[in-house]
């Protein structure tokens, strides 16, 4: 009996995809795990493995909106595999490979990853002119590099032309409209829409609301300025202020279930886990990997996931299981400079941590007036869930612990 192919869950909020390329085509003997294809989302892009071993026979075709739970392939273990050159696997079902009917800069584009698709139309270079060096004759990031490094700007000047025939999918320049009277109107990018219909949506189906609290980071930042080095030499990552808030919120998450809980129907799904939600900045938008388990982590085991995953994900590398199933999340604006903000939370979950910029202020202690790097917080939640004194006692025992963190090592 066939073995359907559908499009598998890719993270909260994302209900559809693009199908970018195929890497089989129909007739094509596939095996259990092994990448059919590769989906573009907002977020990321990913492979869909196969769910069986057969014979492929394709449903969709390339550049097709697909939604989850959607069937784009059957894989028949019965089939018979088609005869073709083992060249030819991986090719689009009806290519055109004459260069005379297509331009080649072109269809150079199509068979790019997107991130290399991406540097190629913005840096305006001809794919046919870059020599590649990744499996099965792909180009790579590292190719590309190398062949703006090679070449002088002028001598690049002559790629031109596939750029001006290269339509740019999510970075072009709107085309805008004006009358002469300072007014101008362009049209909105697909992410952008996609990313508005998401906060809106977030915010007609829970009850936001958001708390505040101020921390003094005085003792974070001399643990860290006393250790970061021998921290780097034997754990190979260095010494955020990350891996301190992860910890403080697993332990006041252990303390207020219904913050790293979330609404399901008439019922309240509980974790007695935490899946951490990391949200990350990319040139396409924002997306949130998700640190699975992270009550399990020590501090350099936490450092090296959020390397790990801030790094694929700016480079659309994630896996599946790394976009989905977060239970809370952390956003830091402080970053960029922000010092204080009110964030969205991240639906189906019911909070979201927000951090800020760290400032020198003057505050007092012990009847003294002294100078502290401080940071505001703040806790969006759904009301619905979670009570305001809850959020309040939430971030007041993340004080604690973030000002003494000798706590976040003892549990205390």
């Amino acid at each position: 009996m066939p073995t359907n192919v559908q499009v598998p869950g890719l993270g909260e909020s994302v209900s559809e995809a693009v199908l970018i390329k195929w890497h089989k085509s129909d007739g094509d003997l596939v095996k259990t795990d092994e990448p059919l294809c590769e989906l573009e989302t907002d977020k990321t892009n990913v492979d869909i493995p196969s769910p069986g071993n057969g014979v492929i026979k394709r449903s969709v075709t390339e550049g097709t909106k697909v939604r989850i739970g959607q069937t784009i392939a059957m894989i028949d273990e019965n089939g018979k595999a088609s005869a073709k050159p083992a060249a030819s696997a991986g090719a689009k079902p009806k290519a055109a490979p004459e260069p005379a009917k297509a331009p080649a800069a072109k269809s150079g584009s199509e068979d790019l990853a997107p991130a290399v698709r991406r540097m190629v139309e913005e840096n305006q270079l001809d794919p046919s002119k870059i020599a590649a060096s990744g499996p099965g004759g792909r180009i790579t990031k590292e190719d590309v590099v190398k062949h703006m490094e090679s070449k002088p700007a002028a001598a690049r000047a002559s790629d031109t032309s596939f750029a001006a025939a290269t339509p740019v999918i999510e970075t072009a320049a709107p085309v805008a409209r004006g009358d002469g009277s300072g007014i101008r109107r362009e049209p909105m990018s697909k992410i952008r829409k996609k990313i508005a219909e998401r906060l809106v949506s977030a915010q007609h189906t829970a009850a936001i609301l958001t708390t505040f609290n101020e921390v003094d980071l005085h003792n974070v930042m001399e643990i860290r300025a006393k250790f970061k080095d021998r921290f780097e030499k034997v754990h190979g990552v260095g010494l955020g202020f990350m891996s301190f808030f992860a910890r403080a919120v697993v332990l006041a998450l252990k303390e207020f279930p219904n913050i790293n809980a979330q609404i399901d129907g008439d019922d309240i799904v509980y974790h007695d886990y935490v899946h951490l939600g990391i949200a990350v900045s990319t040139d396409r938008g924002l997306a949130v990997p998700v640190l699975r388990n992270v009550e399990k982590m020590s501090f350099a085991k936490i450092e090296s996931e959020i390397k790990r995953l801030a790094t694929s994900t700016r480079e659309g590398k994630l896996a599946l299981q790394e976009l989905s199933g977060g239970t809370f999340t952390i956003t830091n604006g402080g970053v960029f400079g922000s010092l204080l903000s009110t964030p969205i939370i991240n639906p189906p979950q019911s909070g979201i941590l927000g951090m800020h910029n760290i400032v020198k202020r003057p505050i007092a202690v012990n009847d003294q007036v002294v100078i502290r790097p401080m940071m505001y917080i703040a806790l969006s939640y759904d009301h619905r869930l979670i009570d305001g004194v809850v959020s309040v006692k939430f971030l007041v025992r993340l004080k604690e612990l973030l000002e003494d963190p000798a706590r976040l090592m003892l549990e205390i």
